[in-house]
């Protein structure tokens, strides 16, 4: 009997030192990979999972320290994972966060059609989809999207290029633009076109490097085919490499009349300073005048330089608050304000837009250091 008891007294004492352990492993559990920010949510659960299309660029590193900062002082957990340019790693990046039980999936996709069986498969698990940045396209699976007004991001860099164009007609305009998988690219370029394609019209710019371009020039409204069959021709893919690979080609197969002043139409910082460096290069190129977006710390260098001309400021402090406050008002309860609507080509998606801005030499200083976005010692030259 009292073998009995002992066995018994050590079955629970067993029993519950188990328990205790499942509990502590339960609590201890994290956001994995040191990607944490905020409180641990009950249970250890992630509340709001983020997928960043790649560490690539300096862009989206900007973008993961301050999605991080953005919650460090709230009750919720987020993740944040990167999917290196590959669609398949970016379907697994969701699978992992939804295993980790998500309530909210904040998205930039690497390709926004691709992206779809992704985000369907979080909408089945009831998680609220709020597409970053990037459109995800032919799909009923994100509920919002958080973006900078991209078709205005395409107007600023063509009307700078009308409004530092020099006398006379036929400069030579070069024309490149983003990666095709990437809806933005058709909107960067939709609004660029809007604005310039009069200038071509008339004679002011000659298409030095589309055909397709110059086939389509007398078109004021080119349909997603169009855009796309342009943007066939002058792709960089959001790649430096291959940005200055194809202006190198350009300008070797150029005639004399495109060469001399010309304007160039190029689609981020990345790529602007790679064709920049190029254009520079050919003593046949007497001034360039080159856009640019993203406002990174290598091009506001270039810009104070006289290397490129300008970029599109786009503050992702904003960005980054307004997708991080619409996912907290959905953890919330509440339901997030919206600015308007876009055509993914399934479903109009409510979202909020952010403005921009236009830096240039003259205003670097105070678009950029004044408002505390970079300090004035990480540049010379000021």
């Amino acid at each position: 009997m009292k073998k009995f008891k002992f066995m018994s007294a050590l079955l629970v004492a067993m029993l519950m030192a188990f328990l205790v352990v499942g509990c502590s492993n339960d609590a201890s559990t994290n956001s994995g990979d040191g990607n944490n920010s905020g409180k641990k949510a009950k249970g250890g659960k992630v509340n709001v999972g983020i997928v960043l299309p790649t560490k690539d660029e300096p862009r989206w590193v900007q973008d993961e320290i301050r999605f991080h900062n953005a919650l460090k002082d709230s009750e919720y957990t987020t993740e944040i994972l990167f999917s290196q340019g590959s669609s398949a790693k970016e379907k697994e990046n969701v699978e992992t966060l939804l295993n980790k039980g998500i309530d909210v999936l904040i998205i930039a996709p690497h390709d926004g059609p691709a992206a779809g069986a992704a985000v369907e498969a979080a909408k089945k698990d009831g998680v609220t989809v709020i597409a970053y940045d990037r459109l995800i396209t032919d799909t009923k699976g994100i509920d919002y999207y958080v973006t900078f007004d991209s078709v205005a991001v395409g107007e600023a860099q063509g009307q700078y290029l009308i409004d530092h164009v020099g006398e006379g007609k036929g400069t030579p305009l070069y024309l490149y633009a983003g990666a095709a998988s990437d809806n933005n690219a058709f909107l960067f370029f939709e609004g660029a076109w809007k604005v310039l394609q009069p200038k071509i019209a008339d004679g002011t710019f000659a298409i030095a490097n589309s055909s397709v371009a110059e086939g389509l020039k007398d078109k004021a409204e080119l349909s997603r085919d169009e855009l796309g069959k342009i943007l066939g021709q002058v792709t960089t893919n959001w790649d430096a490499n291959e940005a200055k690979n194809k202006a190198q080609t350009h300008l070797t197969a150029a005639k004399a009349d495109f060469k001399g002043e010309v304007v160039v139409l190029a689609p981020n910082d990345g790529t602007s300073r790679a064709i920049a460096d190029v254009f520079a290069s050919d003593p046949d190129i007497s001034k360039y005048v080159i856009t640019g977006q993203d406002a990174e710390k290598a091009s506001i260098q270039y810009i104070i330089d006289g290397k490129q001309s300008m970029t599109v400021f786009k503050d992702v402090r904003a960005l980054v608050a307004d997708a991080m406050g619409m996912a907290v008002d959905i953890l919330d309860g509440k339901t997030p304000e919206t600015t308007g609507f876009y055509d993914n080509g399934s479903i109009e998606v409510p979202a909020k837009q952010t403005d921009v801005i236009v830096v240039e030499q003259k205003n670097v200083k105070s678009e950029l250091i004044d408002s505390d976005y970079y300090k004035e010692s990480e540049f010379t030259g000021l």
